[in-house]
Formats: C-alpha cells, structure tokens, sequence
C-alpha cells in the first residue's frame, strides 16, 4: 500500500508498506526531505515495522520519536508526518486528490442562510450523501456573526448595532466576530470528510485546509502566510481569520473571512473588541478602512472570488453545484428554529 503526505512548509512524505496479520512490515519510507545521518531512514522504518494497522499519527509518531537518537536531524518532515503518511498508505486518511469536490459560487441570501447552510452541509457530508464542498458566500443584509463560544455582551455594541440595523447570529464554530456588511468581505466555507484531516492536530488542520488559498492569493498579488493559530497574513498585516467546527460523525467545517473593504468607523462602533484591534492598526481618524483585498490587489471583489475559484478549479478535481431545495428548506428551519431564537444567540450572553 502506498501513501503520501506533503508537510505544509515543507516536503514530500512517501510511505509504501505491507501488512500482515493486523501488523505493519516491509517499511519503506522516501521522499525529498533532509536526514541525517543516514542510517536514521532505516531506524525509522524498523520503529514503525510491527505497529498496528489501527495506530493513530500520534501513536506512530512517538514510536519513531523514541527510536531517534539526539544526533539525528529530520529537516523538512517529522514523526507526526511519517505517521500521516502510513495512516494515509493504510487507507484510514485521504488526500485532496482522493475527492472530487462540489463548488458552489456565491449565491446572494440573508446571512443567517449561510450560517444555517454551513451546519446543514456539515452534517450531509459527515453522512456521505454530498462530497466534499467548497462554497463562498454573498449576502444581502448587515449582520454580525459571532463566534460559538464569544459572549454577546462582550463583543456587540447592542445600541450601536441596532442604530445601524444590523443584526447578531451566533454561528455554529468557534472564533471571533465577523462584521459583515454587503461587499464588504470575502468569506468562503470548505466542508470535508474528518479522513483529509486524519492524524493532524486542530492547530495544523487550520494549516493544512488553508494551504489552497495561499496559492489562490498569490495569484491575485498577495504574499500570504499562514500564522497560527487561524490567521492569514501577507506583508502589510492580517488580512483573514479562520474557524472550525468538528463532529464526530465524521466531517469538518473550515470558514474563512478576509477584509475586502470594511468601514471602520462603523465597525468600532458596533464591536466592542474591534476598538482594541484597530488601535494596533493605528486606524483613528474617520473615514479610514480595511481594505487590505481591495488596495493589495487593486482588483474588485467578484474579480478576486472567481480568481480564488479559478485556483481550486485548476488545483483540485471539482463539479459545479449549487443548493438542493431540501437543503435550502432544512437551512431556513435552522433559522427559524435555532439561530434567530433568543436562547441560541445568547447562550453565552
């Protein structure tokens, strides 16, 4: 059996094994990464030889970290993703090219819809009845979307927030807030199975799902990085944050927000912490904004979501797609039921 694992940052992971009676054996490990010294390739091989077919990344990985000796000098790759690579060989894991993604372009709907879609997805692709998806969204009113676990009181000018008519949801993953105004952002969701993620840790997970999007910046002008724990910057600051959202049936949700062009006079008025984040940006004077989309690219905001589209077209295999009607209904009853009501918006109040 053969897997790979391409180490975000780093190099290729090649892992070819055999199994026999529940047992891992014939080891073979290559790639383009750095070891020394020499003899260390076949020290790991005969770490991980007899492991169980059922041993988790971390397992394997503290096998072949206790084998190792101080002298030796992994560069490139590391234990965890040798043990990515053989979870992968196994079949436990999967790649970005072991699926066959569902695109779906920005569709113009109330915000909270989109809230609703991204646990409605969510939950169909942990149960296998829709592929892996990556959607973007467009909105056709204000709103505030705050984290799962962000306390209302703390975040939201109320007052403010209702002087401007915009409204407060409470999405399903963790984070912080997103300001959200027509136009004003880019925001996306990527929805797949839990085996593209197998053996990664929440923090390289963030890493890993974001790796696409660094190249699709690229291609619009913009030297990004990845900064733990969920943020995208390029080399004027933060341009976007990340969060995620696991369950158990089997799927991950990954969402991304980048400023496109946001009004920051009006965002400081309406969230509280977003006073403190400005001020490190030195924005105080009025009529300033964030833009960090609109003046690193020059380019509108369509533009730059059918270039990003464009990127994961050329890069992954895909199909177009669009919303069933039945989830278009369960996505309202959501709405209705769970993220208008009191008692889901301010469960942490």
């Amino acid at each position: 059996m053969h897997g790979e694992y391409k180490v975000p940052g780093g190099k290729l992971v090649v892992i070819d094994v055999h199994v026999e009676d529940g047992r891992l054996s014939r080891v073979s490990l290559s790639g383009d990464f750095f070891l020394e010294p020499d003899d260390a390739l076949d020290v790991i091989t005969e770490a991980v030889t007899g492991a169980s077919v059922t041993a988790d990344t971390s397992g394997l990985g503290a096998l072949i970290q206790a084998a190792l000796t101080a002298d030796v000098s992994m560069v490139g790759f590391t234990p965890e993703s040798v043990g990515i690579a053989i979870r992968r060989a196994l079949g436990h894991a999967t790649s970005w090219h072991d699926h066959t993604f569902d695109v779906v372009e920005p569709v113009v709907m109330a915000p909270a819809m989109h809230v609703a879609l991204d646990e409605v997805l969510l939950r169909e692709v942990a149960a296998g009845t829709r592929p892996p998806t990556l959607r973007f969204w467009d909105w056709d009113s204000p709103l505030v979307v705050i984290g799962s676990f962000q306390s209302v009181r703390n975040e939201v000018d109320e007052e403010s927030a209702a002087r401007h008519g915009i409204g407060i949801v409470r999405r399903i993953s963790g984070g912080g807030a997103m300001f959200m105004e027509p136009g004003n952002c880019i925001t996306y969701s990527l929805v797949v199975p839990t085996s593209l993620v197998d053996g990664l840790s929440f923090e390289r997970s963030y890493e890993f799902l974001d790796q696409w999007v660094m190249g699709a910046l690229a291609d619009v002008g913009v030297n990004a990085r990845y900064v733990p724990i969920n943020d995208i910057v390029s080399d004027h600051g933060k341009i976007g944050g990340a969060a995620q959202k696991r369950i158990v049936a089997g799927a991950v949700l990954h969402h991304v927000t980048m400023s496109y062009d946001i009004d920051a006079d009006k965002m400081t008025e309406v969230l509280r912490i977003g006073r403190e984040k400005i001020s490190d940006k030195g924005i105080t004077s009025s009529g300033k904004r964030v833009d960090p989309m609109r003046s690193q690219t020059g380019m509108t905001r369509a533009a730059i979501i059918e270039a990003f589209l464009d990127h994961f077209r050329g890069r992954y295999r895909t199909r177009e797609a669009g919303y069933t009607d039945t989830e278009l209904a369960a996505a309202q009853e959501l709405v209705d039921e769970k993220f208008s009501s009191q008692e889901w918006t301010y469960r942490v109040p």
